[in-house]
């Protein structure tokens, strides 16, 4: 599966999904939590992962009152969705 891949990938601890799982509950209540992204990212919010590194995308769909993960980035990257065009 994709997130045990991610979790070894990345040496990440054990209680890995437990604490992803805790950070995106919030969501749930409060799909707008996140901060708004601009620019191509326009539409999209993000939230800080259990690691401050670990950067989660998400859309909110009103319609549907749904929440979806776009993509987890390492938000040190260049390429991160928080950084300029």
């Amino acid at each position: 599966m994709q997130k045990e891949r991610l979790t070894r990938t990345l040496s990440l601890p054990a209680t890995t999904r437990t604490r992803v799982r805790a950070l995106l509950r919030p969501l749930s209540e409060f799909p707008l939590l996140g901060a708004p992204l601009v620019g191509r990212w326009a539409g999209y919010r993000f939230i800080l992962g259990p690691w401050r590194w670990m950067l989660f995308v998400y859309v909110y769909d009103v319609s549907s009152d749904q929440v979806a993960i776009v993509t987890i980035q390492d938000a040190r990257s260049s390429r991160a969705a928080t950084c300029g065009p």
